[in-house]
């Protein structure tokens, strides 16, 4: 089996794309700090604690496996503490980043697939957004990403590395078959908050402004189920393998749903109201996000196997209502 290091792979997509490189005929080995990853999630390769920003840990885990790619999910991604403590996000998203790029430029791996996002664009001017809308983040996490993709393009150009940024719009869901799920702490995505407040296993569900100029007057957004994220990761490393292209590209459905529609269809599987209320806008947050993703399916043969918003919403369901998390 080819081993392929993953950073970040105890997390919710990175223990999901362990799974699928698995499946697909790779040895994954999963480098974590274990602040929000889990243990549990990690069954299909071994376990490395440690932290991208440590170079003696990275050599010795380097050295120990032979990684011919690395995965690179690594990286603290709440919006709003990027903004009240931006250290905190240029010091591990961008600085462990570098320490994990001179790694790979002084042990002579040359594929790597980045862990990107859609909060790179800001505020969009053009909708479906695509990979040339211009990138203009509105917080410092989204700023780290965007200066991480800026740096493999220089490494590409100086040490010869092979990248592909996949740029992702909101992931959701879980395992179709039950494996693993979302387990944040704390959580900020609504599609398990909304699921948390009608299985009484969390407070009200806080909807942030309800007079967005959208259908309903609540945000839209792509929401990308997190197994189709992870095969678009399994299907970039064969591309980067086969001699593709760097560059980035986007991950997403290419359609939106508003706040009170993923309420809805929580509703509808729960079979009761999922208790809310309704709070002020959040500084930054757009009316509609959602993806063109033709990019990815031209260049990767990428098309997403759960599209469907009520798909989502139930993977996810099921994850939840069983309400365990493996010891």
């Amino acid at each position: 089996m080819i081993p392929v290091l993953v950073t970040g792979g105890a997390g919710y997509i990175g223990s999901q794309t362990c799974k699928a490189l698995s499946r697909a005929g790779y040895q994954p080995i999963v480098l974590d700090n274990l602040v929000y990853g889990h243990e549990w999630a990690v069954r299909w390769g071994p376990l490395a604690v440690g932290d991208i920003g440590d170079r003696a840990c990275l050599d010795a885990v380097i050295a120990r496996y032979r990684p011919q790619a690395v995965i690179h999910f690594a990286a603290f991604a709440y919006v709003g503490e990027s903004v009240r403590d931006p250290g905190r996000y240029y010091r591990n998203n961008v600085a462990g980043t570098l320490s994990l790029l001179e790694a790979l430029r002084d042990h002579g791996i040359h594929h790597l697939i980045f862990s990107s996002t859609c909060a790179i664009y800001g505020i969009p001017d053009q909708l479906p957004i695509t990979e040339d809308h211009p990138q203009c983040p509105i917080n410092p996490y989204g700023a780290s990403k965007l200066m991480v993709e800026r740096m493999l393009g220089d490494f590409a150009q100086a040490h010869g590395l092979n990248w592909v940024a996949l740029r992702y719009f909101n992931a959701a869901g879980a395992d179709p078959e039950g494996e693993l799920g979302e387990d944040h702490h704390p959580e900020t995505h609504l599609i398990p908050l909304a699921i948390r407040a009608a299985l009484g296993q969390g407070p009200e569900l806080q909807v942030f402004g309800d007079d967005y100029p959208t259908p309903d007057g609540s945000c839209i957004r792509d929401y990308i189920h997190v197994a189709d994220l992870a095969e678009a990761h399994v299907l970039a490393l064969a591309y980067l393998r086969a001699g593709g292209e760097s560059g980035t590209l986007n991950l997403g459905t290419g359609r939106g749903h508003s706040v009170f529609e993923v309420i809805a269809a929580v509703e509808r599987l729960a079979g009761c109201a999922v208790p809310r209320s309704i709070g002020p806008r959040r500084p930054g947050d757009p009316p509609v996000l959602y993806a063109d993703a033709s990019r990815a399916r031209d260049q990767l043969g990428w098309r997403p196997r759960y599209p469907e918003l009520e798909t989502i919403i139930d993977h996810a369901w099921r994850w939840h209502q069983q309400a365990r998390v493996p010891a």
